[in-house]
């Protein structure tokens, strides 16, 4: 495998390329590479490095599989994904830390009780824990109703997932070539010679300002694109099946205080419509807490090739989360939070829209047999991806 700027490719069809090497886009590879010896696979990423976007912007938690309806894509490929990541912890730094979802009335409780009767019926282990028992586990944590204990959920590095990746790229039996610094700008179905042609654009190796251009073909094309996966998709989907895409921002912020002393994730019972699960607590693999998401929407449109995102942190939210914090740990301060780093989320649908699943769709459709798009693929991606990329290869490239 290559990791360099792109370099002329023969005319010989590459049999598979995947759009982005964030972590979906890198399992999605490493699944065709592991499948066959004659699978020859190109991924194309336009940043310097792979995972630069969603997939290291994140809160690296192994997610349980909890929120989600139970026949949705996203609960199936969580789950899973969950199991791959557990299996394979000894290629990559993993820790079952467990989580509580806290809450501090009866209408949390309530909420509680319905996504631990769901729990059930998915097998994913969950049990209640009371004010007082939360009290004696966690005395700084103020739960007044009680929590929810999710022990299958974890934390991970999500550099360390996406190492294991390239290493799995690297060991065949197939053929994998990684390129960065290329951006994909045009992408065309030629039914005449049955496969696609796709334009890119890349840096000169000298690191000058000229662009060199590419045109690729490929029997196949998987966009794990990512943020730019509706502007990817909609270089070929024809217009009534254009895809819009929306972004939500979340803010993550550090903490500077006292110790203290929390052995696991905290995460307040969710808001209405999964617009987020809250400004919780995370910590890291060092131990060091952090909080948040929020959630911070965007006005930007889906064609976002002419602007690049704006990562900084939004300070101006400081103290909704310092109140967001306070009301499971009243112990940390507004001026031990301090803006850390931020996070986009590519949404199917934009403020109030309610649940969107995982979209991972060949475009038969469209008459485009072989390209596959993979849309709003935001949390739980992170904890999804090998499941995703297992799924994805088994359903479209089996035969």
């Amino acid at each position: 495998m290559t990791f360099s700027s792109f370099a002329p490719v023969r005319a010989a069809d590459f049999t598979h390329t995947v759009i982005g090497a964030g972590v979906v886009g890198l399992a999605v590879a490493a699944e065709l590479i592991k499948q066959s010896k004659n699978n020859k696979v190109l991924i194309i990423e336009k940043n310097e490095s792979y995972g630069m976007e969603t997939s290291s912007r994140n809160s690296e938690v192994v997610h349980a599989g909890l929120y989600y309806p139970p026949e949705s894509l996203k609960t199936r490929m969580c789950i899973r994904g969950k199991q791959l990541i557990y299996e394979k912890k000894d290629y990559f730094p993993v820790k079952q830390c467990g989580k509580w979802i806290i809450a501090q009335n009866d209408e949390d409780m309530e909420y509680l009780h319905k996504l631990h009767d769901k729990a059930q019926g998915l097998e994913i282990p969950t049990e209640f824990l009371t004010s007082s028992q939360c009290a004696k586990i966690e005395p700084k944590v103020t739960a007044r109703a009680g929590a929810l204990h999710s022990p299958t959920t974890g934390i991970t590095s999500a550099h360390g997932l996406m190492d294991f990746l390239c290493t799995q790229i690297q060991a065949g039996p197939g053929v994998g070539e990684l390129v960065l610094g290329t951006k994909v700008v045009g992408l065309d179905h030629d039914r005449g010679k049955g496969h696609y042609e796709i334009r890119t654009i890349s840096q000169e190796d000298d690191g000058g300002d000229e662009e060199e251009e590419f045109v690729i073909s490929s029997n196949a094309v998987i966009n794990c694109a990512g943020l730019y996966s509706a502007h990817v998709a909609n270089m070929i989907l024809p217009e009534l099946m254009k895809t819009e895409m929306y972004y939500a921002k979340g803010n993550y912020f550090s903490y500077s205080g006292p110790s203290l002393g929390i052995g696991r994730l905290l995460y307040p019972t969710p808001s209405p419509n999964l617009q987020g699960l809250g400004t919780h607590l995370t910590i890291d693999l060092g131990g060091q807490v952090r909080f948040g998401p929020d959630v911070e929407w965007l006005d930007q449109a889906s064609s976002v090739d002419s602007a690049p995102f704006d990562y900084s942190v939004n300070n101006g939210h400081l103290r909704d989360a310092a109140k967001a914090v306070t009301a499971y740990l009243p112990g940390v301060q507004l001026d031990q939070l301090h803006g850390s780093y931020s996070g986009i989320r590519p949404k199917l649908a934009g403020p109030g829209g309610g649940f969107q699943d995982f979209v991972v769709r060949e475009e038969t459709d469209a008459g485009f047999g072989g390209f596959v798009n993979m849309l709003g693929i935001e949390s739980p991606g992170l904890t999804s991806s090998m499941a995703l990329a297992e799924h994805t290869v088994e359903k479209y490239f089996s035969h």
